[in-house]
């Protein structure tokens, strides 16, 4: 039995009373709004008022959902443990055997001795009002088990009643979807071998109507960078959950005498609107010992500049344009190593390739780091071509099963990491490659999903020892390389959650950089991840994933909130517009301080054709929005944009934000020759201010200061 009983958590604004009086495992009792401080015999009658009351011809004993709902419980929704031995154990029915408290961390066992399994969960609050929770079970048997799933669960309320997720695809990641909470489960499973552009990085439930400034919200974050399921479930018992975990392949989870397997962690965050929901994630983010803590270097990568075509005069010519617009870190990107003159071959092969560089990347590498910029590379470790020398010489290291080889995607195939002979020759390979070169960044690349992801020495399914393999390779190269940074980039924002941002510096938000794609691609990618985590780049004139033409202000614009970069062939652009885009390089390093630590805020009414977004000093003294006009405006009077975030009885002057370029003309309005607004944070909230029509695919910035 359990040494401690009925407990309350707290921090931020954040409740989480937890029920470990046992013999059961710990059910959540309330995980919302803050309740103040109760007293122990106040949890007892808090308990004791949480309970549910059958009707019909329900259970006799009504036993709550624990955070492992338990079939043996009358839980009849997914199980958080699914298994068996050979058939036999089925069922689990843990009892606590003891648990102890440190602060906000609540770590109990249980054990069921007919199944012969023990199961450890932790369960914490963070300081930012963040549920984590982690499960890890051992087979105490004398024979095998197998572990089919292992999900936690957090409870919601039954008012929640409408569900927010997110979906997408290769350049058109996260695009909201919204649906009724009903009975049944609603599932969100991947097998794509990687956290996928498709995933739902959150999966939220919440009120009626909730939007990103009303409505309470309920979301959990499943933490893996492979396969990994996330659902929500509503029972006839009137329980609802929010779980995910690992979505295990076939014997991925068998479970040896004494062997253990552990869950990735799950996070749940409350809040009052998607807004506060999402800063909850910001906070702790920003809070972690492993946070970058410089200011986040402007990017030149050369991708949509040069494509293949790696020339030194042209690539010293864009570091030279680089050094003169501003920016501080040139990225080296495809096309650099043995045999890669195309995507069609030479992945595998992490040699530089002495036709194209017959000194090696020297001459590059210092010409860029003598211009004070720091130097990057591109790579994509987890990946072979089957033209390559790798490929060739060890086609058993390629992920596949059943004697067949998996249909390729780009041309390319997954790298076995789990080999030990594979991961020893990727680790030795970049390790060399970072001694030799003074290289400070690796855009780590991934660019395609697993199909039959297997082991073809041992046939076993191989994507979890896979995914396990990628933490440890990252782990230990950034051991060797102090001070390396690595971006998360995976055909863009495939492999986006918090597993691998333990372990990187920032994501690529997408291959896409037409910046009108961007703008909807970073409002949700934001409900995760605090802007300086995105990589967001200017590209070129015409975007060439959709052919749409913009203008560089826009472009910028959108770029701005976000870790700032450059994907264009500026050598080539006119001395006009690298003076433009040195102005917007030079914006983006005065408001970085503020962009890269404030509270990201989105309004949800206002103009139809308007998006309006901001940033928030964090003391309330200063705030940068954007007023995005989308499309045309439907009428000619483009209505107010209300300002969401600031503190309600200060005093505020808005003034549109000077931008570098061509000043467009438009109606009269207030702020026509330098003109002002001075209002209250209720004010600008509640009634906002008029913005100008403008042209489709345009942006005005607005600079928000406290004057009280």
């Amino acid at each position: 039995m359990s040494n401690i009983n009925v407990l309350q958590l707290r921090s931020a604004g954040v409740s989480l009373v937890l029920d470990c009086s046992g013999p059961a495992l710990p059910s959540v009792l309330h995980w919302g709004a803050d309740l103040g401080e109760l007293s122990d015999s106040a949890l007892v009658e808090f308990r004791r008022g949480a309970g549910a009351v059958q009707t019909g011809n329900g259970l006799n004993d009504d036993l709550p959902v624990s955070v492992v709902p338990e079939y043996s419980a009358g839980w009849f929704g997914l199980p958080g443990l699914t298994g068996h031995r050979d058939g036999r154990d089925f069922s689990a029915a843990f009892r606590l055997e003891n648990g102890t408290r440190d602060g906000n961390v609540v770590s109990v066992a249980a054990v069921d001795p007919v199944a012969q399994l023990k199961l450890a969960l932790t369960i914490e609050l963070t300081d930012s009002g963040l549920v984590k929770a982690k499960a890890d079970l051992t087979n105490t048997g004398g024979s095998a088990y197998t572990v089919d799933g292992l999900v936690l669960a957090l409870p919601v309320p039954t008012e929640a009643t409408e569900l927010l997720d997110l979906t997408g695809r290769h350049i058109g990641e996260r695009h909201p979807q919204r649906h009724a909470f009903t009975q049944g489960a609603h599932l969100r499973d991947n097998r794509r071998g990687r956290t996928g552009a498709d995933a739902t990085l959150l999966l939220i439930a919440g009120t009626r109507g909730f939007g990103f400034g009303f409505g309470e919200v309920w979301g959990l974050h499943t933490a893996w960078s492979g396969n990994h399921r996330s659902y929500a479930e509503r029972g006839m018992s009137g329980y609802a959950v929010i779980g995910g975990g690992e979505l295990l392949l076939p014997g991925e989870g068998r479970l040896e005498p004494q062997g253990s397997y552990s869950t990735p962690w799950i996070y749940g965050s409350y809040g009052v609107g998607l807004d506060q929901l999402s800063a909850r994630f910001h906070e702790y983010l920003r809070a972690r010992p492993t946070h970058p803590s410089t200011d986040r270097p402007v990017v030149l990568n050369t991708w949509e500049a040069v494509y293949f075509d790696l020339d030194l005069t042209k690539l010293t010519a864009l570091a030279d344009a680089a050094a003169e617009v501003g920016a501080e870190r040139f990225v080296l990107d495809d096309g650099w190593f043995r045999g890669r003159r195309n995507d069609r071959a030479g992945l595998g092969d992490w040699y530089v390739d002495e036709g194209i560089w017959p000194k090696g990347l020297h001459p590059l590498v210092d010409h860029v780091t003598g211009l004070g910029l720091q130097f990057g590379l591109w790579v994509e470790p987890e990946m072979v071509n089957p033209d390559s020398d790798l490929a060739r010489e060890h086609p058993d290291w390629i992920l596949a099963t059943g004697n067949r080889t998996p249909p390729t995607a780009r041309y390319q195939q997954g790298l076995n990491l789990g080999i030990p002979a594979a991961y020893d020759y990727i680790l030795e390979r970049l390790d060399a490659l970072l001694n030799e070169y003074d290289i400070s960044y690796l855009k780590w690349d991934h660019n395609r999903d697993f199909v039959d992801g297997g082991n073809q020495l041992t046939g076993a399914a191989g994507i979890h020892e896979q995914t396990l393999a990628v933490y440890r390779l990252l782990d230990e190269l950034k051991r060797r390389h102090p001070g390396l940074e690595i971006e998360s980039c995976s055909s863009g924002g495939a492999r986006v959650d918090l597993a691998v941002l333990e372990r990187t510096d920032r994501v690529w938000g997408s291959d896409s950089n037409d910046a009108l794609e961007r703008q909807k691609i970073q409002r949700y990618t934001q409900l995760l991840l605090p802007p300086e985590l995105i990589g967001c780049h200017v590209g070129p004139p015409r975007a060439h994933t959709t052919g749409r033409t913009q203008t560089l202000a826009f472009r910028a614009a959108t770029a701005l909130f976000g870790h700032f970069g450059i994907e264009w062939d500026i050598s080539a652009a006119s001395a006009e517009e690298r003076a433009q885009l040195a102005g917007w390089v030079a914006l983006h390093k005065e408001l970085r301080p503020l962009l890269h630590t404030g509270r990201v805020v989105r309004a949800d009414r206002g103009p139809e054709d308007v998006l309006l977004h901001g940033v928030v000093a964090q003391d309330g003294s200063r705030a940068v929005y954007s007023a995005v006009q989308l499309t045309q405006s439907v009428t000619s009077d483009v209505g107010r944009v209300r300002l969401p975030g600031l503190e309600p009885q200060r005093t505020y002057r808005v003034s549109k934000m000077a931008t570098p370029g061509p000043e467009p003309r438009h109606p009269a309005t207030w702020w026509v020759d330098g003109g002002q607004v001075e209002l209250n944070g209720a004010a600008l909230a509640a009634v906002g201010i008029q913005v100008p029509a403008q042209w489709p695919e345009s942006a005005i910035l607005l600079d928000v200061r406290a004057i009280d």
